[in-house]
């Protein structure tokens, strides 16, 4: 279970028969900053449900139905809730499109033939969103990509199901994406009308709800179940490889002409400039390339969700990310604020995060901190209002760190100079709630505030983990500034760390015990100050103290570290964990995933710490195969849950980075491949790590095993404007090894060198 160390090392093969795939997916298909956007389910079904704007017209849903004969299915009784994941345990067959553009494909089989979609978003002239109200299409594709026969004469059809949008969405796995039938009729009269590219649907007052584009010889019908209100189109094909027909499905319906123009040049041309689009920029991107196509996709596509999720905000022109594509189109900043550190800073959309960031500034003192002792101060760092969904104290220092960790990556002296205003009056609110007095709890550190959408006001480690992380990056950007103030806040941290310590040692002596395997007895570690907090609740290991080694408050190899990270490996709740439960089952880790929000497994950072080689690729892998989609490479908030997220994207994203390219063990050093999986270093090919940002400044590596992996060929490129102090080569544990050529130098090396490059 939890405790026990792999037989092997892990790589993506083996962590895919710990984790099933994640059942009920969803997967966001948009353009980058549209305040609306498409999902697709895991079965294929289209939503288009506008969420966030819900005054600005009816959406729809969509289900493609693979059919022989054309007949209607059956009428499902509008009684009764029912589940899309009872049908096929709420996993399908899908995958991405090579190309640019992210085209999502979903396949079906059946009587011999293997049919598929394929979507993608548009929006009409294939430009960047400038107002928030450019209309949002997406167009499909319906073809038979395979058949096992051919019979003279017959034909092929889908049907395809129009509804209103009525799935609900849950944290729950049981009860996550659950149909309300009786919500599911389009409430609007539809007719068909012939048009010179193929058929209309049009509703009453004119608009289009969708459109079909049809080769010739193919056909469409429209047909209406009277009894429930169901809504179809039939659309037949040749019974050939190849054949298909196109829709055109604005997210909102649309003016004739509006529809028309953008129905007009078709499905490829749409692709083609959709592609110019998304290729703008990518040759100044970071690249990966491993030899696992899993770790390689998610590294492709998660900038692109982070941008899909995200808006302009139509009403008053800014730029944002959410923090999810349909349930959570609002904004968690903490979570949300690592897709800016962990996935778009990481691989270079560095004038990205400068736009996402700007909200900040321009709200930076607006919002009163959600503690009851704090007023509104002129530093305090927040969510903006208009997004909110529940404050977090931590909100904070995530958005403190995010802008720092930005000015470190890229040594921009314009963003520097512009945002040090900012950064010092956010240091300035962390002094000034310090040294609050009088308020009943532990003084030194932030007084009582709400850390988590459990909405109780706590002095919680969360809250202090993350205002020291985002207090810390301000003083190392203020220094590597040379600023005057730099010593003054360097001062409060090391207060602060000392203050913190010492009451988080003095809580752990007044907790409860609990008892090892061995029968060792070990108190708790406390996850809020004074008296301990809730360490029940399955937040105790998702943002408890296991946080503290990420944040830089503790040391992993702290006594209180290991028997915290001892408790969730091996303590009792391992034994009980059911790997098909939900979310608030008794917490614990297992293959060093977290079993509540698998983003929150914080241990894997103590791994890096320690250089716990096997510990870090079991959770690093864990965290691509069983917290990402291994269809579509999109994230969750839950194993089943919410999905449509970025939240479980940041981490193995950055932690398969820093097994690699490290730049974060220690401040003045870079170490290169110190935890590289061996899955990585082959003879059929070469792993690139490519233009790669570090505080240091970009960096190029690739890698490769030569001579019957005798030999470990390296090339390493740097523009550094920080030159680091030592620049370190971890020679991999492969007994083969003999030498490793770094840049056509040849040296001498074994199994676990460590080769000085500098």
């Amino acid at each position: 279970m939890g405790g026990e160390r792999p037989a092997h090392e892990p790589n993506m093969e083996i962590a895919s028969q710990w984790w099933p795939e994640i059942e009920n997916v969803w997967t966001p298909i948009g353009w980058k900053d549209h305040p609306l956007r498409f999902n697709v389910l895991y079965n294929g079904v289209l939503i288009g449900e506008p969420v966030r704007q819900r005054a600005w017209g009816q959406g729809v849903q969509l289900t493609f139905i693979p059919s022989t004969n054309g007949e209607l299915p059956p009428a499902r009784a509008n009684t009764a809730p029912y589940a899309l994941a009872k049908k096929d345990g709420g996993v399908g067959v899908q995958g991405w499109n090579d190309g640019a553009t992210p085209v999502l494909w979903t396949e079906w089989r059946t009587n011999g033939l293997k049919l598929r979609t394929e979507i993608f978003g548009h929006v009409p002239g294939g430009g960047a969103v400038r107002s928030g109200r450019e209309p949002l299409f997406a167009w499909v594709r319906l073809r038979i990509l395979e058949l096992e026969t051919t019979r003279q004469g017959e034909s092929s059809c889908f049907l395809v199901q129009i509804n209103r949008p009525h799935v609900d969405t849950r944290m729950e796995r049981d009860r996550n994406l659950v149909t309300r039938p009786a919500k599911a009729a389009y409430p609007l009269l539809l007719t068909l009308e012939s048009s010179e590219r193929g058929a209309l649907l049009v509703e009453p007052d004119g608009k289009i709800r969708l459109g079909v584009a049809l080769p010739a010889k193919n056909s469409v019908k429209f047909l209406s179940r009277g009894d429930d209100g169901g809504k179809f189109l039939h659309l037949e094909t040749p019974r050939r490889k190849g054949a298909h027909a196109d829709l055109l499905v604005p997210l909102l319906s649309q003016e004739r002409a509006v529809f028309e123009q953008e129905l007009k040049p078709g499905f490829d041309k749409a692709l083609a400039q959709s592609d110019r689009f998304w290729a703008q920029g990518q040759a100044s991107k970071a690249r990966v390339e491993t030899p696992e196509p899993l770790v390689n996709q998610a590294f492709r596509l998660s900038p692109k969700f982070a941008e899909v999720i995200a808006e302009v905000n139509p009403a008053n022109g800014q730029y944002s990310l959410l923090s999810g594509s349909w349930h959570y189109e609002k904004l968690w900043t903490t979570p949300t604020s690592m897709n800016l550190t962990m996935i778009l800073d990481l691989l270079g959309y560095h004038a990205e995060v400068e736009k996402y960031l700007e909200i900040f500034k321009a709200q930076q003192g607006t919002v009163r901190p959600p503690g009851g002792r704090y007023q509104l101060h002129a530093g305090y760092l927040s969510t903006p209002k208009t997004l909110t969904s529940i404050d977090w104290l931590s909100d904070h220092g995530a958005i403190l760190h995010a802008i720092c960790h930005h000015g470190l990556i890229t040594g921009s002296q314009r963003f520097i100079e512009d945002w040090t205003p900012a950064i010092l009056k956010a240091c300035e609110f962390i002094r000034d709630a310090r040294a609050m007095t009088g308020h009943g709890g532990v003084e030194g550190i932030m007084p009582s505030a709400v850390p988590t959408d459990a909405g109780v006001p706590l002095q919680a480690v969360w809250n202090d983990g993350w205002t020291y992380k985002g207090l810390v990056s301000a003083v190392r950007l203020l220094e590597r500034s040379r600023h005057p103030r730099a010593e003054e806040f360097a001062r409060l941290a090391r207060d602060y760390k000392a203050r913190f310590t010492q009451a988080l040692r003095e809580a752990a002596q007044r907790t409860s015990l609990w008892t090892d395997a061995q029968g060792g007895k070990h108190h708790f570690v406390p996850t809020a100050l004074p008296g301990g907090g809730d360490l029940a609740h399955p937040f105790y290991l998702d943002t408890g103290p296991l946080f503290l080694v990420y944040s830089g408050l503790m040391e992993a190899d702290d006594e209180l570290m290991r028997a915290a990270l001892l408790y969730f490996r091996e303590g009792p709740n391992t034994h009980t964990y059911n790997l098909n439960g939900n979310w608030d089952q008794p917490i614990c880790l297992r293959h060093e995933l977290s079993s509540c929000e698998p983003c929150y497994s914080w241990n894997v950072y103590h791994s890096h710490q320690t250089g716990d080689r096997l510990r870090y690729l079991e959770g690093m892998y864990s965290l691509f195969a069983g917290a990402l989609s291994r269809h579509t490479s999109i994230g969750c908030e839950h194993r089943g849950g919410i999905g449509g997220t970025l939240f479980s994207s940041c981490l193995p994203l950055d932690l398969a980075r820093l097994a690699v390219i490290d730049d974060e063990l220690n401040p003045e050093e870079l170490h290169l491949l110190r935890l590289a999986p061996r899955a990585w270093l082959k003879a059929d090919h070469q792993t690139k790590f490519e233009r790669m940002p570090t505080e240091f400044g970009p960096v190029t590596l690739r890698f490769q095993l030569r001579k019957q992996g005798r030999q470990l060929a390296v090339v390493f490129k740097a523009k550094f404007r920080e030159p680091p102090k030592k620049i370190l080569l971890h020679v991999p544990p492969l007994e083969s090894l003999r030498e490793v050529v770094v840049n056509g130098q040849f040296m001498k090396a074994a199994s676990g060198d460590v080769l000085s490059l500098r």
